[in-house]
């Protein structure tokens, strides 16, 4: 254990986001996401939600300033009814870290899948609402 790290950061995570260099992506998974099938390299954070898991990053992880928007949703397949109030919690935390650097894309499902592909890791979590999935893309360490 380590002082002012939040324990839902795992080591591997840890070691992880140290890994990652500018404009490498991570995909923070709701529990219906298929991380296996897309994933090069898969975290297990079961037990935990999103946005908890998005907050602890965001602690430590500078969003990329180079790009229009560092972070993007998958956005609701048209036609499908489906509510999604967990993005207003996202917005919430994205700008408490990143008042400056905020700006939100939505992708469309299977565009989703393939930006996947190409994420350095993806965080599979147990969060339960749906479309709950996320990508962000790191900037640089200026401190």
């Amino acid at each position: 254990m380590l002082k002012g790290i939040p324990s839902i950061l795992t080591p591997e995570l840890l070691k992880t986001l140290m890994e990652m260099g500018h404009s490498d992506e991570i995909v923070i998974a709701d529990g219906n996401f298929p991380s296996g099938t897309f994933g090069k390299k898969v975290i297990r954070l079961d037990g935990h939600g999103v946005p908890e898991v998005l907050d602890a990053i965001l602690k430590f992880f500078p969003l990329d300033p180079y790009v229009e928007k560092p972070v993007a949703l998958m956005e609701v397949v048209p036609g499908d009814t489906v509510e999604t109030p967990i993005w207003d919690v996202y917005k919430e935390i994205i700008n408490r870290h990143e008042p400056q650097n905020n700006k939100i894309e939505n992708i469309e499902r299977f565009a989703f899948y393939e930006r996947t592909k190409s994420a350095y890791a993806v965080i599979a979590t147990s969060e339960a609402a749906l479309y709950a999935n996320i990508i962000i893309k790191k900037g640089v360490v200026v401190e």
